[in-house]
């Protein structure tokens, strides 16, 4: 055990049981005045799970974790903060939001105060915790999407306004103002002042949602928590609060003049009643002919798209573009007749030789068997889904051409050949950092829209560097995605008898051993070549001068958890070219996909948001042992869009 463990289990997991101690299976807690003057130590509710955590050691690490970068990313001034931990099943997801008007300190002071407040939930798998000017929460499910599932809060002060009348028109109109305008600004936030109609005195109001929902969920918040605040007027203060939102209203300032909002422009109003008819009038007389355009159109389509809807459902290939048909002349003048000067290579899905068509196109020719001639019609669905897979990391299937029970593939040709070849081959040229690191992101993205972005999911099975091709320009694009399921129906599965056909140091055990296969089973086999991809060694060639029975990934695990992982990295380079922290967080992504359970493995999706964003530090790999029964663990589901994370790339490049 690391000393980070060390230290976790001697600090946070007594300071845990002793919370546990005081409270077990809180649910609701009422309203505490701190007696100290410090005004973030106003506690107004706090919650607590009512169940309690499987693996307490793994979720005190992720709360850790999760806590930890809550409060820096408050320190460095944000006044909104989201954080997880997704390992070894016990994931902790985090939320801290300060209001606007809160400067850095307060923010972190209330932050604190919140911290020690939700201490006293013990192991419980989730708590919240509200005070006047933030409100911390955690839990063990992704509740970033959420509002107004429990009963909101209305909390009134013991005060009432002497100009009743007055001040509740006042409130009423001032709040209902801000409701309309929070859900319109950037931040989801707005405060403002108002004189008491007809009377003496200033109302102090703010309305402000979480950054994670949208803005209908904000707004329908807002309306919500504004219903409850009518239940305290008259009475001078009231806070409503809610997962979600958050408002309070005071006859006493609680932030600054200077830190109101202009909410004029987001109230949508100075139309009057006849230019709104007149627009009205317009634009309804427009609808009406778009209207009647539409229905024509929808009758002439509808039977089309009716059909098209069917055929998506039940996964018909009916509407996909099927793949050239090379006749066998072509194939074998293309390829001079399957010459050894034009032999690529070979493998599990058959040998792959260049190709050369009469126009001058090269392309890359794989000779394999087909699975069988009563499977015609799958193999023809197959290769309709897979020549369909458009996306810059992925080899491009052009044809094919049958001949007996011979299946050719005509595949795009790549000129650099493949990256084990620059790895551990015969290609002389070394690959610099900016390379190494393009192919480790090119490839996830590659993989990441296998598994979740297609409109099918494709399990590669053989990731591997032979498996990765280089382009000109040396971006990776990953061959034989799909190529499994068009192999003989007893080639498939894994046995005794195709030792060797696939490289089982890229195997995930639960594949391996049992065959169970998912989506994890390529993130195991990414991180083990993320592995030597760094080191530029093979899986069993730890040293450059022999070869040890100490695997890489045994090596790679050893030198993490002595911290010393940066030795791993290939001495062919340039130090000059990478940071050390770069490197030492990409071996951590690497080790975070090899570990089992299966559910402690990211998705590949979430593997390209953390080679861009670089939160490695939030979601440290914990070494585990492969069991036998963790192969009966529900995989994951991860629902991070790779999609937004392309344009960061350059934030692990060489510098």
């Amino acid at each position: 055990m690391n000393m980070n463990m060390q230290l976790l289990e001697r600090g946070w997991f007594s300071w845990w049981l002793a919370g546990l101690m005081v409270v077990v299976l809180i649910s609701i807690a009422e309203p505490v005045a701190s007696q100290s003057s410090d005004r973030n130590s106003t506690l107004m509710r706090y919650y607590c799970s009512l169940y309690n955590v499987r693996n307490p050691t793994y979720f005190l690490s992720n709360l850790n974790t999760t806590l930890t970068s809550l409060q820096r990313q408050l320190t460095n001034g944000s006044r909104y903060a989201l954080a997880r931990s997704l390992l070894n099943g016990e994931s902790v997801w985090g939320l801290a939001s300060c209001r606007d008007y809160v400067s850095t300190a307060n923010c972190v002071a209330c932050f604190d105060y919140a911290v020690a407040q939700i201490r006293v939930c013990g192991l419980g798998t989730g708590a919240h915790a509200f005070y006047n000017d933030c409100d911390v929460r955690y839990e063990n499910n992704n509740f970033y999407s959420d509002a107004n599932i429990r009963a909101g809060v209305v909390i009134c002060g013991n005060t009432t306004s002497p100009q009743a009348s007055n001040f509740r028109r006042t409130v009423e109109g001032l709040m209902s103002d801000l409701r309309r305008a929070a859900p319109r600004t950037s931040n989801y936030y707005a405060a403002s002042t108002r004189r008491i109609t007809n009377g003496n005195g200033t109302i102090y109001a703010i309305a402000q949602c979480n950054l994670n929902l949208s803005q209908s969920v904000c707004q329908d918040c807002l309306d919500s928590r504004y219903s409850s605040l009518d239940a305290c007027l008259p009475s001078t203060t009231a806070r409503a609060i809610d997962n979600g939102c958050f408002m309070r209203y005071s006859n006493t300032p609680f932030f600054e003049l200077n830190q109101t909002t202009d909410i004029t422009p987001f109230l949508g109003g100075g139309d009057s009643s006849k230019k709104r008819n007149i627009i009205g009038g317009v634009v309804g007389g427009a609808c009406f002919l778009l209207l009647i355009l539409a229905f024509f159109l929808w009758r002439h389509r509808s039977k089309n798209i009716r059909s098209h809807q069917r055929d998506k459902s039940t996964g018909s290939t009916d509407l996909l573009r099927g793949p050239l048909k090379y006749s066998y002349d072509d194939i074998k003048i293309a390829t001079n007749n399957f010459s050894n000067d034009n032999k690529l290579g070979g493998g599990i899905f058959g040998e792959v030789y260049k190709g050369t068509f009469k126009n001058g196109d090269a392309v890359a020719i794989k000779k394999t068997i087909m699975a069988s001639s009563r499977g015609k019609i799958r193999v023809d669905d197959e290769l309709k889904i897979i020549c369909n897979v458009h996306h810059r990391h992925l080899i491009r299937l052009l044809g094919y051409c049958r001949k007996g029970q011979l299946l050719f593939l005509v595949q795009e040709y790549m000129e650099n050949g493949s990256l084990d070849q620059f790895l551990h081959g015969e290609k002389s040229m070394n690959l610099n950092w900016k390379q190494r690191f393009e192919i480790i992101y090119g490839t996830a993205r590659g993989l990441a829209y296998l598994h979740e972005q297609y409109h099918v999911t494709i399990i590669h099975r053989d990731i591997k560097t032979s498996n990765i091709l280089l382009d000109d320009e040396f971006q990776p694009k990953i061959a034989d995605f799909g190529l499994i399921r068009l192999l003989p129906e007893d080639k498939t599965h894994l046995s005794t008898k195709l030792e060797g056909s696939m490289d089982s140091d890229y195997l995930a055990p639960e594949y391996a051993i049992h065959g169970q296969l998912s989506e994890k089973v390529d993130t195991y086999s990414f991180g083990i070549m993320v592995l030597e991809i760094i080191s530029g060694k093979r899986f069993h060639n730890v040293k450059a001068d022999e070869s040890t029975g100490q695997s890489l990934l045994d090596y790679a695990w050893n030198l993490y958890e002595n911290g010393t992982h940066f030795n791993l990295v290939d001495e062919r380079l340039d130090p000059n070219e990478y940071t050390i922290e770069d490197v030492k967080k990409i071996i951590e992504i690497a080790l975070m996909c090899t570990q089992s359970p299966i559910s402690a493995r990211p998705a590949m999706s979430e593997v390209v948001t953390l080679l861009c964003d670089k939160t490695v530090d939030e979601m440290p790999p914990v070494r585990s042992t492969f069991h036998e029964d963790d192969i009966n663990i529900k995989v994951d589901t991860l629902t991070s869009s790779s999609s937004n994370a392309t344009a960061s790339i350059t934030q692990f490049s060489g510098r």
